[in-house]
């Protein structure tokens, strides 16, 4: 008897999801391949189960330029609760301590001040850390304790938008591996009343934003009424990732050297660093640097263009 195989496709660019509540990144990445049927694909940066919110989903020759978002600022919205600590920092874990909550808004908003610029943060025992291979999770759920090294993360900006009583509500502008969850909790521990995350949201990455996103719930809609044609409306360009970066039109005899892996030269004054290249027909050929002599060197290079 034959078995069922699954067609793969290859489709590429750029999806912008907004992850429901219980998801793991990766549940949500495998239920997009698949409903994409594509052949490869990759997430831009962990949420936990349970954040939502803006996670872009690199489809084919995206998941080259994956880093880049993945380095990326973040802007959350978290909702704080204060009074309570818990063994994972988010209202999943356990109840470690309980405190009588009487902060005013002024207090709060002096401690969110005093975390904004560069801040010492130790990753929390309950996130995706490896440690010899093994999520640091792992070792947690077993209830084993793993040293872990501070690490420097930048807190860009803190806006209270909402306090009420012993719950507040704040925007959060950060760099790359900045856990919120300790963030909550370190503002918690500040105000001398402690502090757990119940509520987090992403909203901004890369210059993609939480509103152009589209839920699972409507991926599945979209792709039933459009078919195979799905991801030519869906999906961002390959370099939409990267599209800070100046722009380079390559003549034709260029393009192609640049395409076989050869430095290629361009008239003209060309910015230093990373650059985009496009051919004549301004189709996006990959990712090339400015070298020492002046010449373009190929970095990364599209090879599929369907």
């Amino acid at each position: 008897m034959a078995q069922f195989r699954r067609v793969k496709r290859n489709i590429n660019g750029v999806l912008l999801l907004d992850k429901p509540l219980g998801f793991s990144s990766n549940q949500a990445l495998q239920k997009v391949k698949l409903l994409f049927q594509a052949a490869k694909a990759g997430h831009t940066g962990t949420l936990d189960p349970l954040a939502t919110g803006l996670l872009p989903i690199c489809l084919g020759e995206a998941t080259k330029f994956a880093q880049h978002v993945t380095d990326a600022d973040k802007t959350y919205i978290a909702t704080i609760k204060f009074g309570i600590t818990t063994t994972t920092g988010d209202s999943e874990g356990e109840v470690i301590a309980t405190h009588a909550v009487n902060i005013s808004a002024d207090q709060l908003e002096l401690a969110c001040k005093s975390f904004i610029g560069e801040i010492s943060q130790v990753p929390p025992m309950y996130s995706a850390l490896k440690f010899e291979g093994k999520a640091l999770y792992e070792y947690a759920r077993a209830g084993i304790e793993i040293a872990r090294q501070s690490r420097l993360v930048r807190i860009a900006s803190i806006h209270i938008d909402g306090f009420h009583g012993d719950v507040a509500q704040i925007t959060v502008g950060c760099s790359k591996g900045t856990y919120i969850r300790t963030l909550a909790e370190d503002i918690g521990q500040s105000l001398g009343c402690g502090a757990h995350l119940i509520g987090l949201r992403r909203i901004e990455t890369a210059g993609y934003q939480l509103a152009d996103a589209i839920t699972l719930e409507q991926l599945e809609q979209k792709i039933k009424e459009t078919a195979a044609d799905a991801h030519s409306s869906l999906l961002l360009p390959v370099d939409s990732a990267i599209a800070y970066l100046p722009a380079i039109q390559l003549h034709p005899d260029a393009a192609h050297y640049f395409m076989q892996g050869q430095a290629v030269w361009v008239s003209g004054k060309i910015a230093n660093g990373e650059l985009r290249l496009f051919d004549e027909n301004a189709r996006f050929l990959g990712l090339g640097f400015l070298q020492e002599d002046g010449s373009i060197a190929p970095k990364r290079l599209i090879r599929d263009f369907s």
